[in-house]
């Protein structure tokens, strides 16, 4: 009578055979867990850098050329400038007090805060090297500071509804580019939100016309 195990190799035992469904010794079976190494995207990033790399060129192509000391010193001029007709317009109106601020109070401070602001930069002129030339959008940002002075000197008159309405719907239509519509509808919604806000709830002596 033979045994159940003959022919069988069990573990231990020298020599014999291997059993059938049996993995052989010295072999290991491949976990079920096991997968492939990832794969890295590195192609994907050095693409991405190159797009990034090739639109800081481009933008640096078509920017303005640098300003000189000359230039710098009429932006400051011009701050200056801003400045002052900001703090005699808030004059005018009434500055007032510190217990009792007047209507001209903010715009007041904002006048000094503008004029500081312009010496620093005169006296910078010669060591700032990352001022551009003039262009487009110098000019519209000058022309966005002209309707600052058209309103500070028309708020003290016929109060701050209109005016208010006006500079809102230019800086938003041809400064920020928005529609038409768009421009108008948060142009007037602004002006009503302060109204209710300083002249209704807070009775503010804001310039009103209504």
């Amino acid at each position: 009578m033979s045994s159940a195990h003959d022919g069988a190799h069990t573990p231990g035992s020298p020599g014999g055979r291997t059993a059938a469904g049996a993995t052989p010794q010295g072999n290991v079976a491949p976990h079920p867990t096991d997968t492939a190494p990832a794969t890295t995207d590195t192609p994907s990033t050095l693409h991405d850098l190159e797009d990034l790399t090739q639109e800081v060129e481009e933008e640096a192509e078509h920017r303005p050329p640098p300003a000189g000391p000359a230039t710098n010193l009429v932006i400051a001029a011009l701050v200056v400038a801003l400045g002052a007709a900001a703090a005699v317009g808030a004059l005018a109106l009434g500055a007032g007090t510190a217990r009792t601020p007047g209507p001209g109070i903010w715009p007041l401070i904002l006048g000094v805060l503008l004029v500081v602001l312009g010496v620093g930069l005169a006296a910078t002129a010669r060591r700032t090297s990352d001022t551009e030339q003039f262009s487009r959008s110098s000019w519209l940002v000058l022309a966005g500071l002209a309707t600052m002075l058209v309103f500070v000197a028309l708020i003290g008159t016929i109060g701050f509804e209109i005016p208010a309405v006006l500079l809102a719907f230019v800086w938003l239509r041809f400064l920020g580019g928005e529609s038409w519509r768009t421009s108008a509808i948060v142009s007037i919604a602004v002006v009503v939100a302060f109204y209710l806000v300083f002249v209704a709830a807070l009775s503010v002596p804001v310039p009103h016309l209504f």
